[in-house]
């Protein structure tokens, strides 16, 4: 029996090329291997009849019989090619008269990506038309193969399957296949159409479409994709949606997504993009008509609901952007209940927000309008943010040698609604800002010494501000700073590694005068979590309603290891305290004053022992009490292929909390892999979340079956079960990826080194 097209060019793992094994995955057993075909088009796919035909016919075997005038017979190795047309067999019959060429197999017909095989095959020199009986196929970039009772091709664009079948598994393998009674290829339109389709999985019928269609090209069409299904005991249940794309045109497109939700009904979702000269917009809807479960659990509730996230980003030119953001809800509990599709994540405040931003290489310019949703119950008004109407931001530098002049500007109107407010969180107003700063830059090869001074000066304007007479006042504080550092560095080796060592010691002073600044609003400031960036910094806030006061000192110390026959750097450590010579008094309720006389000794590390190994550690360590205040370490492995992924992690906090977490993704054999991750609350002596599952991947196919087990809102442990197909060339359904994905650093990476992702549409 003649071996088909993939039998052709499969190789086993051993037999092909050292880069194209290094490439094929562990669960891989082999791969296609192709001649070099630069010079030639797929021999289903022409360059245009008119150029085929216009060609001669070259032909030649190792027996000939020409009658002059009437036909051509050749025996034995038979080759035959037109243009682009080369096919090979084991007899062929040249009719002068017609210009039909008979060829019988086994024959074997080749271009640059594809290979055809059939038992015997009609072509029509004059139009290019071709007939293949009993064909196989493959298409070497998509990996697919194919074989077909009659493949025709009557013009240069389409072809005609019947009886066909379609799959990108190894030829050995039936795990999966495309069967349909009749396909057609469009070239010119980049898509295929197919009746009566079937799914068979291990040669048993599985699912069944009566039409299907489904790409050949990198261009978008419009049909249905994969259903996609699941539960959860988070009021969702159990449910199934089927997603339709709509290709409206070259630059905008759409999705609708219905889908049943048990004990809520119908719930729609569409998604809409738009590409235009200047950017992109994406325009998310959600709505349910009733949901049931929802009217039940709030009685008066009608149970309709619906949520919104639009996103715009574009790019004017002449380093001019904008961009647009707006999410709304409508109600609380949506996103917990319904969300699926929305970009938008389970928070407490939904943002809305739009601008302009202008940068250059000395200037940025930036003004904006922002709003927010807040979605808890158990926020107050007072704890409501401000909405910025707008706010306008200004950015200048500039150098003259050692002198440096900068600017940072800033002004914006701080709206919130204050009918049940009193005192200073009653008020609202404007506030503009400047910050003008003059520094001298010395830089060397050996250290840098920068003194600096700032004028922090701001202006507010106030309306329902009760706390004093003078709704109008202003602030001016000079900031003086003095920055110094310096650089050794020595070339030693390790483990036979030539290296570089850095160390570079810094000292940094800065001194602002106290201010009582109590009467001011809380419009934008907090105060900031203390690290090892914040040794220095001269804000212990952020935002602009609070200026730190300060006369203090920092010493600190960096060392870096430097590869130097990767240039990698293997490992930084710091380390560094803040010597306060006067009490800090400045607050913002009741935090920020303190008295102590030193900081704790904050210091990060980062190793880098491998190239597919990260060890990162942060913390804040009090010499007084011999305790440690903070601490934040990680450690992230993967293999270079990323089938093992591993991450541990420790969070720590003295006063709050303490969570360990631990995610993997390790294989048992070159198939089947485990997947977890958990997340435990010291504190609390509880889970916090966990996920766990298994994960089979073949060459052609894979599935994942996860439990993942988290933290509501209201702080109770829920459960969902999440599965994943994945079927290589045609995409897959569920959706267990995404939520891998969030729980493990590099599973995104794995992903896409394993599969492409195409959606199949019917």
């Amino acid at each position: 029996m003649a071996p088909t097209a993939a039998e052709i060019d499969w190789r086993p793992r051993d037999q092909l090329p050292a880069e194209q094994q290094a490439m094929l995955p562990a669960y891989c057993d082999g791969g296609y291997l192709q001649p070099d075909f630069s010079d030639r088009q797929s021999p289903l796919f022409e360059s245009g009849s008119g150029g085929n035909t216009q060609m001669p016919i070259e032909a030649s075997g190792l027996n000939a019989r020409y009658e002059v005038d009437t036909q051509l017979i050749l025996e034995g190795d038979v080759r035959l090619s037109q243009g682009t047309f080369s096919a090979q067999g084991s007899r062929a019959l040249y009719d002068q008269a017609t210009g039909q060429m008979s060829l019988s197999g086994p024959i074997v017909s080749r271009g640059q990506g594809f290979l055809l095989t059939g038992d015997s095959a009609e072509y029509d020199a004059n139009t290019g038309e071709m007939e293949v009986n009993t064909a196989t196929f493959l298409i070497h970039a998509a990996e697919m193969r194919g074989q077909a009772g009659y493949l025709s091709r009557p013009s240069e664009n389409i072809v005609n399957i019947e009886d066909g079948r379609l799959t990108t598994c190894s030829p050995d393998s039936n795990a999966w296949a495309i069967v349909a009674a009749d396909i057609e290829l469009d070239r010119a339109e980049g898509f295929g159409t197919a009746t009566h389709v079937r799914l068979e999985v291990q040669d048993i019928p599985v699912f069944y479409w009566p039409y299907a269609t489904f790409p050949i090209d990198d261009r978008r069409k419009t049909g249905f994709l994969y259903p996609s299904f699941g539960t959860s005991d988070t009021g969702s249940g159990l449910f199934i949606s089927t997603p339709y794309y709509l290709n409206l045109a070259p630059n905008y497109d759409a999705t609708i997504t219905p889908q049943y939700i048990h004990g809520r009904g119908l719930f729609n979702e569409v998604e809409g993009r738009h590409l235009s000269d200047y950017g992109e917009s994406v325009l998310q809807l959600g709505y349910i008509n009733d949901d049931q479960a929802f009217s039940d659990e709030f009685p008066g509730e009608d149970g309709e609901r619906w949520g919104l996230d639009f996103a715009s980003r574009a790019n004017f030119g002449y380093n001019w952007t904008g961009y647009a953001d707006y999410s709304v809800v409508s109600d609380d509990e949506y996103l917990s209940d319904l969300n699926r599709s929305l970009d938008i994540n389970e928070v407490t405040h939904l943002q809305r927000r739009g601008g302009i931003r202008y940068d250059s290489r000395h200037q940025y310019f930036e003004a904006y309008l922002s709003g927010y949703q807040t979605l808890s119950d158990t926020i107050t008004d007072s704890q409501k943010p401000y909405s910025q109407l707008p706010e306008i931001l200004y950015g200048a530098d500039y150098e003259w040698g050692v002198v440096e002049t900068l600017v940072e500007s800033q002004y914006t109107y701080f709206h919130r609604d204050n009918t049940d407010l009193t005192g200073l969180e009653r008020a609202n107003g404007h506030r503009l800002r400047l910050a003008p700063e003059l520094a001298l830059d010395f830089r060397a090869i050996w250290g840098y010494s920068r003194p600096s001074v700032t004028m922090d000066f701001t202006q507010y304007q106030l309306e329902d501000y009760t706390v004093r007479e003078d709704d109008t006042f202003s602030r001016s504080i000079p900031i003086y700073e003095w920055d110094n550092g310096l650089y050794f560095d020595r070339r030693d080796s390790m483990f036979g590694i030539p290296y570089n060592q850095t160390l570079e010691p810094r000292l940094y002073y800065v001194y602002s005068e106290f201010e009582d600044q109590s009467y001011i609003p809380d419009f934008d400031t907090a105060l900031k979590d203390f690290s090892f960036d914040q040794l220095f910094s001269p804000q212990r806030f952020s935002g602009g309603d609070r200026i730190s006061d300060n006369n203090r000192l920092t010493a600190a110390v960096t060392t870096r290891f430097n590869d130097l026959n990767t240039g990698i750097e293997r490992a930084r450590l710091s380390i560094g305290q803040v010597y306060y010579y006067d009490d800090r008094e400045v607050s913002l309720n009741g935090q920020g004053a303190d008295d102590r006389s030193d900081s704790p000794l904050a210091g990060e590390a980062s190793f880098r022992p491998l190239d597919t190994m990260d060890i990162r550690v942060s913390g804040l360590w009090d010499p007084r009490d011999m305790k440690t205040e903070e601490g934040r370490s990680q450690l992230v492995f993967h293999s270079e292929d990323y089938r093992y992924l591993a991450t541990l992690g420790h969070t720590y906090d003295r006063d709050d909390f303490e969570q360990m977490d631990i995610g993997a993704v390790f294989p048992v054999s070159d198939h089947i892999s485990l997947i977890g991750r958990w997340l435990y609350d010291s504190q609390a002596d509880r889970t916090a979340g966990s996920l766990a599952g298994i994960e089979y991947t073949d060459c052609c196919w894979s599935l994942q079956l996860v439990s993942q087990n988290y933290l509501t809102d209201d702080r109770k442990l829920e459960n969902r079960i999440l599965f994943q197909v994945q079927l290589k060339g045609l995409g897959g359904s569920g959706g267990s990826g995404d939520r891998i994905s969030d729980a493990i650093y590099g599973y995104d990476e794995r992903e896409q080194r394993r599969f492409g992702r195409t959606n199949v549409r019917y």
